[in-house]
């Protein structure tokens, strides 16, 4: 991925077992997390917002946004259970299908 690229991962929470949808983007060869997206709060997925960061919904979904958070690269295992989903632009890749259950994954910008 290279400068200007957004792109999402999106899972089935373990604990909850609702969608958490994580979108970044690449800037200045860093993977900034931009938003949050997710369905229920419960263990695992808190509201207990940091500075700068806003909580918001639109019906059942909400929203944490203001995230001051860069990575060099992104390590996931990808599900047993359920799959990792990646978006870029319009398309959706299955992680589980491209690499297997329980495959490491690195993402990294270009």
């Amino acid at each position: 991925m290279k400068d200007g690229d957004e792109f999402a991962i999106e899972f089935i929470h373990s604990v909850n077992q609702s969608p958490v949808r994580e979108i970044f983007s690449i800037e200045s060869g860093m993977i900034h997390l931009q938003q949050m997206r997710f369905y229920s709060i419960g263990a695992g997925i808190s509201i207990d917002l940091e500075e700068g960061q806003e909580l918001s919904r639109d019906g059942d979904v909400m929203f944490i946004t203001g995230f001051d958070r860069s990575f060099s690269v992104l390590n996931y295992i990808v599900g047993t259970v359920s799959d990792h989903l990646l978006f870029i632009n319009n398309d959706v890749y299955s992680l589980r299908d491209l690499c297997g259950r329980n495959a490491r994954i690195t993402i990294s910008p270009r």
